[in-house]
């Protein structure tokens, strides 16, 4: 068993899982898988395994984050396990610091709360959330700061969060905009970019958040964390055809259609338009989806490495077939010192 996280070019490599459900499967599948995929990453050397929040999304599991988190947390032995990200929002800040402070409590030193403000599903379901929809998020600084309070040692406090008082557990915003960006850096905390689907804005982010920083009691420079789609194999042709199943994936999303994760096809000309193609292409960037052999992938990593000089990459890997999926994992462990 690894000690510590390994590296690839000098930063940690992480994972980011939404328990995907596949066509023919159910949420119980796609929880022995995530088991299955997060023993081996722990193994590989992999620094973390975030699970990120979303309602109301027949492809996705991963609606009750903390649940998650504490199961996966106790099958593996030494990989931070945490949230990328609550969707703070959705919830009443004490009930998180509790959640956390539990979950800190029972695995201590391998928790991490990121979180974000969209509301991570529909506007429907927002409202089923009891989620305000009138801030747009608006009040996220203050909720974040109720949150942080939370963790605070105060015995004079009327309502304190047990367990979650005094415990030190690390606190991440994400984003997919300059919003984030804005308030990590002005609050010292690090900061997690979604390029995985919003690859146009992240150095626009990365600009905000590193010039804008003040450093704080949690985080003496900056520190950021990026996401990005990985589909590795054995050679470039295997791989290109495993990613036809995240393109319609985006491809239903663009037509508003909820569906399960599709398998591959041989031919996406067969499935989308030109318009429709172009659109997918912009969201998932070459940068920030990388599809190849292992020589593809290390030389494309390293490139986006050089570009964005970040200090971690957080990967996805949205691949059908769950053997190719902890394939391509193994692949990317490879590549790690």
């Amino acid at each position: 068993m690894t000690s510590k996280a390994k590296k690839f070019n000098g930063i940690p490599l992480s994972v980011l899982d939404v328990a995907g459900i596949n066509e023919g499967s159910e949420a119980r599948d796609s929880f022995k898988n995530s088991v299955n995929q997060a023993r081996l990453v722990d193994e590989l050397g992999f620094n973390r395994y975030w699970f990120a929040e979303h309602h109301n999304m027949q492809g996705i599991a991963s609606s009750a984050t903390s649940v998650l988190i504490g199961h996966i947390a106790g099958v593996t032995e030494r990989i931070r396990v945490g949230s990328g990200g609550v969707m703070l929002p959705n919830h009443a800040p004490l009930v998180i610091a509790e959640q956390f402070g539990t979950l800190e409590s029972l695995y201590p030193g391998r928790i991490d709360l990121g979180l974000g403000r969209a509301p991570g599903t529909d506007q429907l379901t927002a409202h089923a959330l009891r989620r305000n929809l009138h801030s747009s998020g608006s009040d996220f600084p203050e909720q974040l700061e109720e949150l942080r309070s939370y963790f605070e040692p105060n015995p004079s406090a009327h309502v304190r969060a047990v367990p979650g008082e005094g415990l030190d557990i690390p606190i991440w915003l994400l984003g997919s905009s300059g919003f984030s960006a804005q308030l990590s850096a002005e609050l010292g905390l690090p900061f997690s970019f979604a390029s995985h689907f919003a690859p146009a804005y992240v150095m626009e982010a990365l600009q905000i958040y590193y010039q804008n920083f003040r450093p704080s009691k949690d985080l003496q420079e900056p520190y950021s964390m990026l996401g990005i789609n990985i589909i590795a194999a054995d050679t470039d042709e295997k791989a290109e055809y495993l990613s036809t199943s995240l393109q319609q994936q985006f491809l239903n999303m663009g037509r508003g259609v909820s569906s399960k994760f599709l398998p591959p096809v041989e031919n996406m000309e067969e499935i989308w338009t030109p318009q429709e193609k172009h659109g997918v292409e912009q969201s998932l960037s070459s940068k920030a989806t990388i599809v190849g052999s292992k020589e593809t992938v290390e030389r494309k990593l390293a490139s986006f490495l050089e570009e964005t000089k970040t200090n971690e990459f957080i990967i996805s890997s949205p691949i059908f077939n769950h053997e190719d999926r902890m394939r391509s994992f193994e692949i990317i462990g490879e590549l790690m010192e």
